[in-house]
């Protein structure tokens, strides 16, 4: 069984105080993070950033209501500078929820001879749960760190956890 990190969406725009999405608890879940992070490298595992990269018109945001964010190409759309990719990790650009849909990914990942996946990042009760659910219908075996995701409100983050575990067959480590 071979194992990637997956670092979901730490960007500036969810990251950095001011954001147009900001996501505060992003900053409590850094020091986990670059710890998971480091230790991934020195175990050799596949580190792989799937981020958001939207146009600056994505119907996303008139839909939800959402400021732009991560508009590709911008600062806000970058990896926070405390988790930089490295130039050998794949970053993965998406549009969607799910790391899955139409991106690269599944493909990264099976070249790589990828079966589990540990998804860390935000927001937990979006990315990474719709991350989640694609993982598991493909047959992945998933892990989620309680300590390196961020919610935008707790009670959503723990939802989003009890669904995974027990709707999914996540594996929540807390």
């Amino acid at each position: 069984m071979k194992e990637a990190l997956l670092i979901i969406d730490m960007l500036n725009d969810f990251v950095r105080a001011g954001a147009p999405l900001e996501v505060p608890a992003t900053r409590a879940i850094l020091p986990a993070l670059q710890q998971r992070l480091e230790q991934a490298r020195a175990r050799g595992v596949p580190v792989i950033y799937v981020c958001d990269a939207h146009a600056a018109d994505d119907p996303e945001f008139a839909r939800m209501g959402w400021p732009p964010h991560a508009v590709k190409g911008t600062p806000g759309a970058e990896v926070v500078a405390e988790l930089t990719p490295l130039e050998t990790d794949p970053v993965v650009e998406k549009t969607a929820y799910s790391g899955f849909h139409h991106t690269g990914l599944e493909g990264i990942l099976q070249s790589l001879g990828i079966t589990n996946l540990v998804l860390t990042g935000c927001v937990t009760n979006i990315c990474i749960l719709y991350t989640a659910y694609d993982a598991v219908i493909r047959g992945y075996t998933v892990t989620v760190p309680a300590d390196s995701v961020a919610p935008i409100e707790p009670a959503d983050g723990e939802f989003a956890l009890k669904q995974m575990t027990l709707v999914l067959g996540v594996r929540v480590e807390r």
